[in-house]
């Protein structure tokens, strides 16, 4: 090899060295903090992402992850619960960081690389969700936490934890519980104390809903009798109204021709007292028979 090869050789290496000490690249995922000699003086969010150049030796660049973190509870934390009893929580968080020149500033102390900074935080993160659990949790019953109020005592930690995040730099973007359970030693004391606090609950919803069957049951007695009696009363006076259309064209009848209307009151009875098949004893005489005394319906003479 030729010493003007090797020269050229040297002199590419060293233009790569030079390019590599002054260009540096942030990737979409990522955000950046330029550092000259300790100090930040630049900061590169993920809206600036691209080819970037330093100052060689002088400046130096860290790297933060942009997208959406999760923070998971290395132990769950105890909470002493609104009945004295003791629950262990398990719980996850999401974050972003948002301001990472705060975040540098709060969390550089133990390391300026990434992975020393974000143990930092979880450290931290730690702390404030423990204390928001406590705070929030704390005048619950169990049967909230876990079941009926589930919903909005997470919400309340959630921005409890986020109104302590903001001043970290971080934007906090969920927390969930992930497990909550009894310790070993109470256990068993408290689902039976459960038990016992469900069945209470169920007897009063039965006994809530036999008086309130009682009630509509009365109710609709009511309804009925008073149904019966208006529909008795409206009948009785339809019965009364034909009654008296009855009588009335009985009368006309009776004034047109009173012998018609007499055979025909006659011949009624007849046909009553035969059907019912009871014996009937009369005098030969008797005016009951007074059309039966001569041929063609005529009365005899008296």
């Amino acid at each position: 090899m030729t010493p003007k090869r090797v020269l050229l050789i040297v002199l590419g290496f060293i233009a790569l060295f030079v390019l590599s000490s002054v260009l540096f690249t942030v990737r979409e995922d990522q955000q950046a903090i330029v550092l000259q000699f300790g100090d930040p003086v630049r900061v590169l969010t993920d809206d600036e992402t691209g080819l970037h150049a330093k100052v060689p030796l002088a400046q130096n660049v860290i790297f933060l992850d942009s997208r959406n973190l999760e923070f998971d509870l290395r132990n769950p934390i105890e909470l002493i619960v609104a009945n004295e009893e003791r629950l262990l929580v398990d719980a996850f968080v999401r974050y972003i960081i948002t301001d990472p020149l705060q975040y540098f500033q709060r969390f550089s102390q133990g390391g300026r690389d990434p992975e020393s900074m974000r143990d930092s935080f979880n450290n931290r993160l730690t702390n404030v969700l423990g204390e928001a659990m406590r705070e929030v949790a704390g005048g619950k019953q169990i049967s909230q936490i876990i079941d009926s109020e589930r919903v909005e005592v997470m919400s309340a930690i959630q921005q409890s934890v986020a109104a302590e995040a903001e001043a970290l730099g971080v934007q906090i973007v969920d927390v969930r519980i992930r497990q909550a359970d009894f310790p070993a030693e109470n256990a068993q004391n408290v689902y039976e104390r459960m038990k016992s606090d469900y069945d209470q609950q169920a007897q009063r919803i039965r006994a809530d809903g036999d008086r309130r069957a009682q009630e509509i049951r009365a109710q609709a007695d009511k309804q009925v009798v008073t149904i019966l009696a208006e529909a008795e009363e409206e009948a009785q006076s339809i019965r009364g109204e034909a009654d008296g259309q009855r009588n009335a064209i009985f009368a006309q009848a009776y004034n047109r021709d009173p012998e018609f209307f007499a055979f025909y009151r006659s011949l009624n009875a007849y046909q009553r007292s035969l059907r019912s098949g009871d014996t009937v004893v009369l005098s030969p005489d008797s005016e009951f028979f007074r059309y039966f005394e001569q041929d063609g319906g005529r009365p005899a003479e008296r």
